[in-house]
C-alpha cells in the first residue's frame, strides 16, 4: 500500500470532519498503525532485516568487578600486594593499595573453553551462546554520569534512553503493552529514574516502571463499580481530549499524554495476564531460581521470567534492575568485597542462565538480544583492605542471542586488568551494534530538536563484525 503524503497531524488540520471521527477509525486500524505513532523522522521500517526483535537488558547496578567474574588475570597472584607497576588515573577515593588478586578462582566451559569466575557457574554452563567483550570502556567514573553515558549515550542528565530511543524507532509489537518497560527490583539507580526516561523524545516513549511483586503498575486497576461505567467516563473525557488538542493545533506533547493515557486503559487487562506467572510450570520456575530459598535469587528469578513473557508479548524493550539485599551496596564494593561479590552474584547467576536456556527452548533466542553489563569495573587493586574502587578504563560485560556470535571473548585488557588494550569498546559502539541488530542503523535513526538532529550514538559509534553472526 502506497504510503500517504500527509502526516496524521497535516490530516487533522485540514479535514472537515474532525478529530472525534478520525478517533473511530484510528481505534480500527491494523496492527502494524496500532504499533504507535512515531516522529516524521523515524516513521519508518528498520533500515535492514534485522537479528533481534526485542532486547533484555540485564543492568548490573555499581560496577562488577572484571577480575572477579570474566577477565581472569593470573599475574595479580605473582605481584599481590604490591604498589601498581603502571600508570594509573585518579579514582574516587584516591585510596590506591595493593594488588589484589581475585578470592575465586576460573573455571573454562563450553566448547569455547571461556573462562567464568566460581561466582557464575550457572552462567558458565551457557558459555557457548555467551560473547564476552572485556575490552569495554566508560566515559567517566562517577556513577551518575556513568549511568548517564550507559542509558543514554551521553554522560549528562537529559538525554533519551536507549529503551526510548528504540520504542520511537520501531515502536511496540503489541498495542496493548508500552514498547519499553523497567522490571523494577527496588534499587533506584544513581541519578535517578530519568535514567529510564525519554528526554526530548515524545512522553509516550518513556521507561514505563513495573514492580515484580503485586501490584505491578499502581492506580492500573478502574476504581469504578463495573467496566460499563468506566467506558462512559472515558468516553466523556475523550471529548475534553479531542477538543484540546484541537484548540493547541495538534501540540505533540498533549498528544503524547493522550495516548499513555489510552494506553493505560489497555493495559488493565493486558498486564496482569502478562505477569501471571500461575500460568508456567513448576519445571520452569525452578529453572529460573524462583523456589531457592535465598530471597534475592528468588526475585530476581520473577524479573527473568517476566521478561521472558514480556518478550513473548512483544514488547521491544525489556529492563531488569538488581533487587535490594540487606548490608549489599549493589555491586559497589568498596569495601567487603568477599561479602558483597558472592551475594549479587548468587542473586543473578542461576536466573539469567535460566533465561538463556529457556528462551533457547523456546526458539526465542535467535531473536532476542541480552545485554548484561554494570556502568564501569572496578580496579585490580584494593581499596582498603578489602574493596576495589571504580575503574572505567577497561571492564567486562557480554552480549547473547539476537544476532551475536556465541563462544567469543572479544578484546583484551593488560595483565592485571586495569586498562584496555585491544578492541576497545564503548557506549557509543555498544549502542550501534545494539540498533545494527534490531535493524537500525544508528546514524540515521535521529530527532531534531533544539535547531540539530541528535542521535543516540552522539557523534559517535562503530559496528563490530567479529562479535556478529
Amino acid at each position: 500500500m502506497a504510503r500517504s503524503p500527509f502526516t496524521r497531524r497535516e490530516i487533522l488540520k485540514q479535514t472537515s470532519m474532525g478529530f472525534g471521527a478520525l478517533a473511530l477509525s484510528d481505534l480500527l486500524l491494523s496492527d502494524r498503525h496500532a504499533m504507535g505513532e512515531r516522529h516524521q523522522s523515524s516513521a519508518r521500517d528498520p533500515h535492514q532485516p534485522p537479528k533481534a526483535r526485542s532486547v533484555i537488558f540485564l543492568y548490573m547496578d555499581g560496577g562488577i568487578s572484571q577480575v572477579d567474574s570474566f577477565d581472569p588475570k593470573p599475574h595479580l597472584k605473582k605481584q599481590s600486594g604490591m604498589k601498581a607497576p603502571f600508570k594509573t588515573d585518579p579514582t574516587v577515593f584516591n585510596n590506591q593499595g595493593g594488588l589484589l588478586p581475585s578470592p575465586w578462582t576460573f573455571q573454562r566451559y563450553g566448547e569455547s573453553g571461556i573462562p567464568f569466575s566460581s561466582l557464575f557457574p550457572h552462567l558458565g554452563s551457557c558459555a557457548d551462546d555467551l560473547c564476552v567483550i572485556r575490552s569495554m570502556t566508560a566515559f567517566l567514573p562517577d556513577h551518575p554520569n556513568a549511568n548517564y553515558a550507559l542509558h543514554s549515550g551521553y554522560a549528562v542528565r537529559g538525554r533519551p534512553s536507549m529503551g526510548s530511543w528504540i520504542s520511537y524507532g520501531l515502536g511496540s509489537m503489541n498495542k496493548n503493552l508500552p514498547g519499553y518497560v523497567v522490571l523494577h527490583g527496588g534499587q533506584v539507580p544513581p541519578g535517578g529514574l530519568t535514567t529510564f526516561g525519554n528526554g526530548f523524545l515524545p512522553a509516550k516513549h518513556q521507561g514505563s516502571i513495573f514492580s515484580h511483586t503485586p501490584p505491578a503498575v499502581r492506580n492500573l486497576r478502574r476504581s469504578e463499580a463495573t467496566a460499563e461505567l468506566q467506558e462512559t467516563k472515558l468516553r466523556y473525557l475523550r471529548q475534553f481530549d479531542r477538543q484540546l488538542l484541537a484548540e493547541t493545533d495538534g501540540n505533540s506533547e498533549i498528544e503524547a499524554a493522550i495516548a499513555n493515557y489510552e494506553l493505560a486503559f489497555r493495559m488493565q487487562l493486558a498486564v496482569p495476564e502478562a505477569m501471571d506467572l500461575s500460568q508456567e510450570t513448576e519445571e520452569t520456575k525452578r529453572l529460573y531460581g524462583i523456589d531457592s530459598k535465598f530471597k534475592p535469587t528468588s526475585a530476581y528469578g520473577t524479573q527473568c521470567l517476566l521478561a521472558r513473557r514480556m518478550v513473548e508479548r512483544g514488547v521491544r524493550f525489556i529492563e531488569l534492575t538488581i533487587c535490594k539485599q540487606d548490608g549489599v551496596d549493589r555491586w559497589d564494593q568498596h569495601g567487603n568485597l568477599r561479602t558483597g561479590h558472592p551475594k549479587n552474584a548468587r542473586a543473578v547467576d542461576q536466573p539469567i542462565a535460566g533465561l538463556i536456556k529457556d528462551l533457547k527452548r523456546r526458539g526465542l533466542l535467535d531473536s532476542t538480544l541480552l545485554v548484561f553489563t554494570s556502568e564501569f569495573g572496578r580496579t585490580p587493586f584494593a581499596q582498603g583492605k578489602d574493596g576495589r574502587d571504580h575503574n572505567p578504563q577497561g571492564f567486562s560485560m557480554w552480549m547473547a542471542g539476537g544476532g551475536i556470535r556465541g563462544g567469543v571473548a572479544y578484546g583484551a585488557t593488560d595483565e592485571w586488568g586495569y586498562r584496555a588494550i585491544e578492541n576497545k569498546v564503548n557506549v557509543n559502539d555498544l549502542h550501534a551494534n545494539i540498533l545494527h541488530l534490531l535493524g537500525i542503523d544508528h546514524k540515521q535513526l535521529t530527532y531534531h530538536y533544539s535547531s540539530r538532529d541528535f542521535r543516540l550514538t552522539d557523534v559517535g559509534g562503530r559496528i563490530i563484525p567479529e562479535i556478529l553472526i
